[in-house]
């Protein structure tokens, strides 16, 4: 007879409970971000809670659904330098763009 045993490795993470919860508050935001989006508040105002929100969501979303606040940390400091590396590229092509007036019909 073999004397081996199975030894059941567990690994950290969440649990359904955890994953409803992170899923709620992503619908909480999401609905604040709608109630907002029908506010006359001025624009600056606006966007900067907008895109404030939307990180929030950003990192909730790759934390728990793309697993990785239960990764190694050399892992997730790996991103780091392309993340940055995006926003340079957004902000390299993108900081030239402005917003166009709306054309008015012919009268």
């Amino acid at each position: 007879m073999s004397t081996h045993s199975e030894v059941m490795e567990h690994t950290a993470g969440a649990s359904a409970i955890t994953f409803t919860k992170v899923w709620i508050g992503l619908l909480l935001l999401t609905g604040i971000e709608v109630f907002l989006a029908y506010e006359q508040a001025p624009l600056l105002i606006m966007l900067t809670a907008l895109l404030g929100l939307s990180v929030i969501k950003a990192a909730l979303i790759i934390a728990y659904f793309m697993h990785l606040k239960f990764e190694r940390l050399s892992l997730f400091l790996t991103l780091w330098p392309f993340t940055i590396f995006c926003i340079i590229l957004m902000l390299i092509f993108l900081g030239d763009a402005i917003r166009m007036p709306a054309m008015r019909p012919p009268a």
